[in-house]
């Protein structure tokens, strides 16, 4: 196997759909965008898989079907990324307000951040995100006296 960026415990189950098993994760991989492939190893097998995280749940579809081990409902395994997590960026006008007022973003830990990137994003009009943008700055804590 190619060197692996990081490796994950996982659980889940099987859901079978018209193109084959998909393998639900029990819990979401947060904080990520869809991954592009990886692979997992359940028991003595390992498989190719796509990595789906929709909303509220993350899906591995494996790449070849034939591959897949007769599992049962719930299964435990490891799943190998080889490019690891992909970090998500911070917008330029968060990071330009926080500056700006002395605030840290570095304070906010991985869920929070990405729970105020998604609260940014979902943002429907110029006018929201920039009072989205105040709400998130005021809530960090200071670093240094402003400008």
């Amino acid at each position: 196997m190619p060197s692996t960026s990081l490796n994950l415990p996982v659980t889940g189950t099987v859901s079978h759909g018209p193109d084959g098993p998909l393998l639900v994760l029990s819990e979401r991989l947060d904080g990520q965008n869809t991954f592009l492939k990886g692979r997992l190893d359940v028991g003595s097998s390992s498989v190719a898989v796509r990595i789906l995280t929709l909303d509220d749940v993350t899906v591995l579809r494996p790449v070849d079907h034939s591959a897949v081990p007769d599992l049962d409902a719930g299964w435990q395994g490891t799943l190998h990324l080889p490019h690891g997590l992909r970090p998500r960026p911070i917008p330029p006008d968060l990071q330009e307000v926080a500056a700006e007022e002395g605030r840290s973003l570095e304070a906010l830990d991985e869920a929070e951040l990405r729970y105020v990137l998604t609260f940014l994003s979902e943002s429907t009009t110029t006018v929201i995100r920039q009072a989205r943008v105040e709400a998130i700055v005021s809530a960090l804590p200071t670093t240094t006296e402003k400008p």
